[in-house]
């Protein structure tokens, strides 16, 4: 039991606050009904993505930047979940 516990702390994970910027340029063969609802436009878009290259979805590009930034630049509720993440981690 001692050594899980001694593991467990050791493997203490770390988490901060990223930036990310995604930039996906693809052509994509599909139904015009699909482009009429904006706010389900990106999810669909983004999960024809993942689902990757076939005959009706062709990758032109794909960018991913990532930017780890100070806490003190997230919102307040981005603050307070990372210290419940913090303090939850702490007490295992």
């Amino acid at each position: 039991m001692k050594s899980d516990k001694a593991s467990l702390q050791q493997t203490k994970i770390e988490v901060g606050v990223y930036e990310c910027e995604i930039h996906l340029k693809f052509r994509l063969i599909e139904d015009k009904t699909v482009f009429r609802n904006p706010s389900e436009l990106l999810d669909f878009l983004i999960e024809s993505f993942i689902i990757g290259a076939d005959d009706y979805l062709e990758p032109l590009q794909s960018l991913v930047k990532t930017q780890e930034i100070s806490e003190v630049e997230a919102s307040p509720q981005m603050r307070r979940q990372l210290m419940r993440l913090r303090n939850s981690s702490e007490l295992g």
